[in-house]
């Protein structure tokens, strides 16, 4: 069977591979090697720069030729390394003999043996991954989510004086404004974002078990641990790890992964309220033309958007989570258990990213209905109890508390007219019932 959008078995490069194509340049196999590619040629440079005895006479010029080997990257040149693969049956081993081919075409065979030079396998994996993952956070992930955020926003301040029934344990609770309910959520996820942001992609780059042991016998004078920093951190622009293992800590990485769930986590919550409110037609959606909502009943118009974001939240939660517990754990000096699971770390990003883009389609469709709003407040004149009874607090009248009380657990409908009438009642002040008689379901929203 010939694999395409129609064939493949992960729903992410089948059904929704138009949503999270551009990820493809990240995390599919493709950008793997293109970002080994990428810190071989930038470690052999930033060797030529130490620069090690017998590099000096590199010409610095041909940098430019050697960085196009990853600018100019292309699927015939993983092809290539794949092929070569097939011979090693070591996937960084492949790229460096890759490099070592297209060094013979620039007719630089006597530099070859800098490539990989003093490295291990992880040297090259635990820097290639944090830095497709920070270009991938910086480049589809931000930007997809900030026009989420920006959607959200929009709603907020649109809706900011819709006066709306609030539900605590799903009973009728003290009026909000419908825009503040929306803005919740924006506060919510910005804090998650801050704390995302501010968390280091971290690599590990020190040779065989971390100690850079064979760069310190091979040339002893140098200061290794200072030329890692600086090639991690400045070259690079991650985050170098020291000490380490053979491996990454993978610490930091997981860090990202629950703040990244935790912002899925606010968004499922997000979903659900808006999925309620159209169940309690406070939203209408908009209808498409030649959509159907339903196989079977004709007038259907399902809160699919919402849904679909909601599946897809969890199916990235239920990731990260193994990762974030997983990845920080590896016997002694290392095992492989880390390997397979780096290369799955594009597909709860690419779940994040189904979701975010399905909520905001959902949003973009829901059209409020201030018909059934309002009319739920008009029903809900019990709601006014609390304001009442904490203004007879203040003016020191006896037991306000329960005397509202017995008036709205009566079992009777509580209306303007029957509140009217208790206010008219008490033996208090004309001014202060007329201050009590201006609260109403619409306008006791707080600030």
């Amino acid at each position: 069977m010939s694999f395409s959008t129609l064939t493949a078995i992960s729903p992410i490069d089948g059904r929704y591979r138009n949503k999270v194509d551009e990820l493809g340049n990240y995390f599919s196999e493709f950008g793997l090697i293109k970002y080994r590619v990428l810190v071989e040629i930038e470690y052999f440079i930033s060797l030529c720069e130490l620069p090690l005895e017998q590099l000096q006479d590199f010409d610095k010029k041909l940098y430019s030729d050697l960085r196009n080997i990853c600018i100019d990257f292309n699927t015939n040149d993983a092809q290539q390394i794949k092929d070569i693969e097939k011979v090693t049956n070591h996937d960084v081993k492949a790229v460096e003999y890759f490099i070592k081919e297209k060094f013979d075409e620039l007719k630089l065979e006597k530099y070859k043996e800098f490539i990989h030079f003093g490295l291990t396998s992880q040297d090259i994996n635990n820097t290639a991954t944090p830095y497709s993952l920070k270009e991938a956070l910086e480049n589809v992930y931000f930007p997809v989510l900030e026009e989420l955020k920006e959607k959200m926003r929009s709603l907020s301040e649109e809706w900011k004086s819709v006066s709306m029934l609030a539900r605590t344990h799903g009973q009728p609770a003290s009026p909000t404004r419908l825009g503040k309910e929306i803005n919740v959520f924006i506060e919510r996820v910005e804090r998650q974002i801050e704390q995302l942001k501010v968390i280091p992609y971290s690599a590990k780059f020190g040779g065989a078990t971390g100690n850079f042991n064979a760069h310190h016998v091979a040339y002893p004078q140098i200061d290794w641990n200072k030329f890692g920093n600086h090639f991690v951190n400045d070259v690079l622009k991650l985050h170098r790890s020291a000490p380490t293992t053979q491996i990454e800590h993978y610490d930091n990485i997981a860090a990202s992964f629950d703040a990244m769930k935790r912002i899925n986590t606010i968004l499922i919550d997000l979903a659900r309220d808006f999925w309620t409110y159209i169940s309690m037609n406070y939203f209408k959606q908009k209808l498409v033309k030649g959509e159907v909502g339903s196989s079977a009943m004709p007038h259907k118009v399902n809160p699919i958007d919402f849904e679909n974001a909601e599946g897809n939240f969890g199916v990235a939660n239920a990731l990260f989570e193994h990762f974030s517990a997983k990845l920080p754990i590896s016997r002694l000096q290392r095992d492989l258990t880390d390997s397979t699971v780096l290369r799955n770390i594009g597909v709860p990003v690419s779940h994040t990213i189904i979701a975010f883009k399905s909520l905001l389609k959902g949003l973009t469709k829901v059209i409020i209905n201030n018909e059934a709003i309002n009319s739920d407040l008009e029903e809900n004149w019990a709601v006014v109890a609390e304001a009442i009874q904490t203004i007879l607090r203040r003016e020191a009248y006896p037991k306000p508390y329960e005397a509202l009380k017995d008036l709205t657990r009566t079992g009777e409908k509580i209306t303007k007219e029957s509140i009217h009438l208790f206010i008219d009642k008490m033996n208090i002040s004309d001014s202060l019932k007329k201050e009590l008689k201006e609260i109403t379901p619409f306008n006791y929203t707080g600030i």
